[in-house]
């Protein structure tokens, strides 16, 4: 069955503007950190932090993290996000507890205009399943159903669907965006950086509102491999 991205974000730090201000400005203070909290308001934050931005100084970001309910998304994109280790953690749905039955699958959108393609791969992910459920009943008389499903899951395709909690900083996002917003990143992963992106940019406009690919801020630096659409990337997230 097929499925979708779907990106929630389900926590955050309070007034994360706010603290990232505040912690910043207490590397140039004498003053205690309540009287620093007291003496930010709304204008004076979004000044500095865009300040902060402006100037590279990103170690005051990472006072402040966000948590992402992910579902929809393929086994091989959770290989490509884990890989974004610094400031950030993972929880996935596991295929050694939980039983495949039925799985749903993403599938690629080159293949889905493609009705031969589309064929095969829907046919594909069908065998897949009966396969797999083959695999859990002849184990299962032998082994109990825990290591059945452990086993059996090596049949299982990349394109099964799975579920992950994702907590990252404001500085691991960053990077994050950078990387996977561009237009050469691989497709999955680049809808659900924009889907976090626009999460993000909801409760804390000013951190975020420069992310988005390299070329956003500056030269591309991918060459002679650049999509050459430096000035539309730059229309689509200056406006998001």
């Amino acid at each position: 069955m097929k499925t979708q991205c779907k990106v929630k974000l389900l926590t955050h730090t309070p007034e994360p503007e706010k603290y990232i201000a505040a912690a910043a400005k207490l590397c140039y203070s004498s003053s205690d950190i309540e009287s620093l909290l007291n003496n930010l308001d709304e204008a004076n934050i979004d000044k500095f932090v865009s300040m902060l931005a402006s100037m590279g100084h990103e170690s005051p970001f990472e006072h402040v993290s966000f948590t992402f309910g992910v579902e929809g998304v393929s086994r091989s994109l959770t290989h490509q996000l884990v890989r974004h280790r610094i400031g950030a953690s993972y929880s996935q749905k596991s295929q050694r507890y939980v039983k495949e039955g039925q799985f749903e699958y993403v599938l690629p959108p080159n293949i889905e205009a493609n009705e031969k393609a589309k064929e095969i791969f829907i046919k594909a992910m069908e065998e897949d399943q009966r396969k797999y459920d083959e695999l859990v009943e002849i184990l299962e008389k032998e082994h109990g159903t825990k290591k059945a499903i452990e086993d059996a899951r090596f049949i299982l395709p990349n394109a099964c669907e799975t579920k992950i909690v994702v907590t990252m900083n404001a500085r691991a996002l960053f990077n994050f965006f950078t990387l996977r917003c561009c237009t050469r990143a691989q497709w999955e992963i680049r809808d659900l950086a924009n889907q976090m992106l626009k999460c993000v940019q909801e409760v804390a406009p000013t951190v975020f509102k420069e992310c988005g690919p390299t070329c956003v801020r500056g030269k591309c630096p991918e060459g002679s491999m650049s999509c050459g659409k430096m000035e539309e990337m730059r229309k689509i997230y200056k406006t998001h």
